[in-house]
């Protein structure tokens, strides 16, 4: 019988996502921290980049700010979804460069919270493995 185990995915070809369990995680590179992160204005107070007082203005001047601070990349404003930041090499403005562990855990987005539950491919991960030393 053939093996089908992918070793590594590549982020742009969901046909190489793996099947999610919760053991990679362990053993991943934190590829799902170089998916882009969409977030609302309630994970962005969460995170503590806006305040309560912004929920009520208009999304386009809190996005504006958050653009000149580099916190956010793009405002989608039909939808209201904000996407973060991400680095040159497509990690997220979050992510621990050493550690490969993100810097906001207890107040990270929805998003990331739900993944893979929700994303490109639910039920899924692009899994690639740490480096070996």
């Amino acid at each position: 019988m053939k093996n089908n185990l992918i070793a590594a995915a590549e982020i742009d070809r969901l046909d190489t996502w793996a099947k999610f369990t919760r053991d990679m995680c362990h053993s991943c590179n934190s590829s799902c921290c170089q998916l882009p992160v969409e977030v609302r204005i309630s994970d962005l107070i969460r995170m503590g980049v806006a305040d309560e007082f912004e929920r009520g203005d208009p999304p386009r001047n809190v996005a504006k700010r958050l653009q000149k601070e580099g916190i956010i990349e793009r405002f989608n404003q039909k939808s209201g979804i904000f996407t973060l930041t991400r680095l040159s090499n497509n990690d997220c403005l979050y992510l621990d460069r050493k550690s490969r562990l993100c810097t906001i855990y207890d107040v990270r987005p929805e998003t990331c919270r739900n993944h893979p539950k929700i994303g490109p491919r639910p039920g899924y991960c692009a899994y690639i493995p740490k480096p070996t030393r």
